[in-house]
């Protein structure tokens, strides 16, 4: 039986794929403004586009998720990197993605959440890592890539939307209509 710290533990990473989820479907349709062009057009940044960075986030976060599902991540690497070539066709795939994601965050317990996964690489074989350890790392690495991807957004003529109005009370009225969007409660 789970205890009051370990579904909090739990509802901690259903809230963190939420809050992917939100944050992708904000970023990726105010993207949606820009035309093909300029949603390739070059850029600063790790990745040298909103294009390319964002299917960056959709690539690893098909890797991470296949391997916490228990999938043939390995797979992954014999396929050609994603390359949607708008903002909305990588939204619509990037939207199921999270679902997938927040399903899978939904089924754990605590026991669960410090199993081991297995990350495959094609060049080496690294150790098992907890899976709570694989989701912290899914979630830092979008925030990563698309706090990058805001500040490319803002050298375009689209507002980089807020990111940050997911969490705090008295916010709600803020994301509501994503969350809807997206068939997520409105808490």
């Amino acid at each position: 039986m789970a205890t009051e710290l370990d579904s909090h533990f739990v509802a901690h990473f259903v809230a963190m794929a939420r809050n992917n989820a939100w944050a992708n479907h904000r970023l990726l349709s105010a993207c949606e403004a820009l035309s093909p062009e300029e949603f390739a057009a070059p850029r600063a940044g790790f990745f040298p586009s909103l294009r390319a960075t964002l299917n960056h986030i959709l690539d690893v976060d098909l890797y991470y998720v296949t391997a916490l599902e228990g999938g043939d991540a390995l797979q992954r690497y014999d396929e050609p990197d994603s390359d949607c070539a708008d903002a909305r066709s990588l939204r619509l795939v990037q939207t199921a993605l999270d679902k997938r994601l927040i399903a899978f965050c939904e089924r754990q317990t605590d026991a669960s959440l410090s199993r081991d996964c297995v990350l495959p690489r094609p060049n080496r074989k690294p150790p098992p890592t907890r899976v709570a350890a694989v989701l912290e790392h899914l979630f830092q690495h979008d925030i990563h890539h698309r706090g990058q991807a805001h500040a490319m957004l803002s050298s375009t003529h689209v507002k980089p939307p807020q990111l940050d109005e997911f969490f705090l009370a008295g916010e709600q009225h803020l994301r509501r209509d994503e969350l809807r969007a997206l068939g997520l409660p409105e808490t």
